[in-house]
């Protein structure tokens, strides 16, 4: 029968075009945000804030003070998210508030660094975990050195990451969900394990928690007592970074007026208390002197609450952490990518949506060989701090963007209104604006370097533009 003729149906609309499948729960959807958040920062982060902050409270306090500061940003992102329950996320909303352009830039900078850059990172990261338990895997094997580009075994076995999660998510979101939760769950048993093992049988020593002749304020003036505080929450922010990726995958979850505000509030939640209960065992392990001098704390505590074997196997558990996380990237960038190329300002082949897979297979497979590329070229982590203030800054004129849209657009129904409307999310406004203009003055040639990344996207949204309106005028 001609496909025009057919009726259309719940899930095939009248122009027979293939839709995405809305086929993520609530819990599908916190696990997608959590194992997004959680990948190695948690592992690493710690000697960053033990430095500034030398007192076990404070220490505990700052991932505390982050995670609520976080939640603020959630709550306006939710308000938004149940406005606009649409794949993309905040690529949408970023449009609906400020145009075209600025939204094209923000989806630019999350395909060219941010979410490739990431990918690549986290897909050789677990292979050189896993290269700490299987020697195979061993980054130290060069297996290819051309035009000043070495490439290692560790960066081989990323490469076949990058192409299982990307061959798994094209295949459909079934699967590609199924193996994100599955790695997911793998990595809440492994930590759970760690806290409850390093607590039970662990040879640690509660007295770190004492101050030890340190006051509360560590005998600082308030004004470096907030600096210091400062400092240590720019490795707490990046800990917590990622509760945005939900936003992303909006069209496939369901319910998404209420489970994307939901999943978003109570998956920052479930992070926090996991990374409480990983530095309260860190601390339990060792004295906060000790914590500061260790790049790899985890490493660290293994040892001292069990042994130096349990160390090499902790390896596995990061491993698997990174894939996760990186399963998490892989299911919802390519989201953005295509809504992007739906609007008419991306490559168009990325607007395609497979008739038999229902996934956006284009965008997937573009952004899995744009990851492989970055991987290959080793500048991957380099790129990232370039765009790290842009993606915050991305963050915060969202926010404001909630602002503008309650002027702009009030007739649009808001299940979710934003908790503690104005004042929490004009704090996070004022945090994440701080925050920024530190990064630029601190960071100048990050931030100016960050910032031509991002320009250099202007005359694709031009080109892109231009070719749309004139296909729109052919037809």
């Amino acid at each position: 029968m001609d496909s025009a003729a057919a009726p259309p149906t719940a899930e095939t609309p009248s122009d027979s075009q293939p839709t995405l499948v809305r086929g993520l729960s609530l819990l599908d959807s916190v696990l997608l945000l959590v194992s997004g958040i959680i990948g190695s920062s948690i592992f690493l982060t710690a000697k960053d804030i033990a430095g500034p902050l030398p007192q076990p409270m404070l220490f505990l306090l700052v991932w505390v003070i982050g995670g609520v500061i976080s939640l603020f940003g959630c709550v306006a992102f939710a308000e938004l998210g149940s406005m606009f329950p649409e794949s993309g996320g905040q690529y949408v909303y970023l449009r609906e508030a400020y145009g075209d352009l600025v939204a094209f830039l923000y989806g630019w900078m999350l395909f060219a660094v941010a979410n490739g850059g990431t990918i690549a990172a986290l897909s050789v990261a677990s292979a050189a975990y896993t290269g700490q338990v299987f020697p195979i895997v061993s980054q130290e094997r060069v297996v290819l050195s051309l035009l000043g580009i070495t490439i290692t075994r560790a960066h081989l076995f990323g490469l076949l990451l990058i192409a299982i999660l990307t061959y798994v998510n094209v295949a459909g979101l079934r699967w590609g969900t199924l193996l994100q939760n599955l790695s997911t769950w793998t990595k809440f048993a492994a930590m759970a394990a760690f806290v409850i093992l390093g607590f039970a049988i662990g040879k640690g020593d509660w007295s770190h928690f004492h101050s030890h002749g340190v006051g509360l304020t560590m005998g600082l003036h308030p004004a470096q007592l907030i600096s210091a505080m400062g400092v240590a929450l720019i490795a707490v922010f990046w800990a917590y970074d990622g509760w945005v990726y939900i936003t992303w995958v909006a069209g496939e979850v369901k319910e998404p007026r209420r489970n994307v505000p939901l999943a978003m509030v109570l998956g920052v939640i479930v992070v926090g208390a996991i990374y409480m209960a990983m530095n309260v065992t860190y601390l339990y392990a060792l004295p906060l002197t000790e914590i500061a001098q260790h790049e790899t704390i985890a490493h660290a505590a293994a040892a001292t609450l069990f042994s130096p074997h349990a160390a090499v196997w902790l390896s596995l558990m990061i491993a698997v952490s990174c894939f996760s996380a990186a399963a998490t990237c892989t299911l919802s960038g390519a989201r953005v990518y295509l809504a992007m190329a739906q609007d008419g300002v991306f490559f168009k082949r990325m607007a395609v949506i497979h008739p038999k897979w229902r996934t956006p297979a284009f965008s997937l497979i573009g952004q899995g060989i744009w990851a492989a590329l970055l991987t290959v070229s080793g500048r991957y982590d380099q790129l990232y701090t370039y765009v790290i203030y842009g993606m915050v800054l991305s963050y915060t004129l969202t926010v404001i963007g909630m602002f503008l849209l309650r002027w702009k657009r009030p007739e649009i129904p808001r299940p979710y209104r934003c908790t503690g409307y104005p004042w929490l999310p004009a704090i996070y406004v004022l945090v994440g604006t701080a925050w920024t203009l530190n990064t630029i003055i601190t960071r100048p040639t990050e931030a100016f370097w960050g910032t031509a990344i991002v320009l250099v996207g202007v005359p694709g949204y031009l080109y892109w533009k231009r070719s749309n309106h004139k296909s729109v005028a052919v037809e």
